[in-house]
């Protein structure tokens, strides 16, 4: 489990590093993202790293675990976006922006510790493909709970649905030995 942590944090330390190099290049221009859109943009690199790994081609350069770092940094804002009033500015100062960050970041991480107590480190023995498919599912239940006015009968809400969005591609990206590369 130690392993796992130091794998599992240095994996989230990257995501961090790289939002905040464009939260200081963009600002925070993603609160003016809706639930749906970043739903949607998590889709397109979903969609995308199935497509790769069906067709096994690419065109464009940006690789398959920087897709997963994509979906990983867009999860955390949907958390972020979810945690903030309405009445919170579109401008957030970079150190608001990284504070929040690392508040989903750690409550996904304590999600994370207690899936894999109770789970084991199956994770570890999946396929990446599945990590796709399990992505892609969860999207589509997200579009489903907002089709239903955010509202759930008996299934898990919104927010654990990202978590376990943002698990599963830093789970892609751990066995995919993505910091030794």
């Amino acid at each position: 489990m130690n392993q796992t942590l130091k794998q599992y944090r240095e994996v989230i330390t990257h995501c961090h590093e790289l939002f905040e190099k464009k939260t200081r290049d963009y600002g925070t221009s993603w609160r003016m993202l809706r639930p749906i859109s970043i739903v949607d943009q998590i889709y397109i690199k979903a969609s995308r790293i199935r497509q790769i790994q069906e067709t096994g081609t690419q065109k464009i350069g940006d690789s398959i675990d920087s897709e997963f770092v994509g979906i990983v940094n867009y999860g955390i804002i949907a958390l972020i976006q979810g945690g903030l009033s309405e009445e919170t500015p579109v401008d957030l100062t970079l150190a608001a922006a990284n504070t929040n960050y690392q508040t989903q970041a750690q409550h996904v991480e304590d999600l994370m510790m207690q899936k894999n107590h109770d789970y084991g480190e199956a994770w570890r023995e999946m396929n990446q493909a599945s990590f796709v498919d399990l992505i892609l599912v969860k999207l589509l239940r997200i579009k489903q709970i907002l089709a239903n006015d955010g509202k759930t009968q008996v299934s898990e809400g919104i927010d654990a649905n990202f978590a376990d969005i943002i698990n599963y591609a830093i789970f892609a990206l751990i066995n995919a030995n993505y910091l030794s590369k």
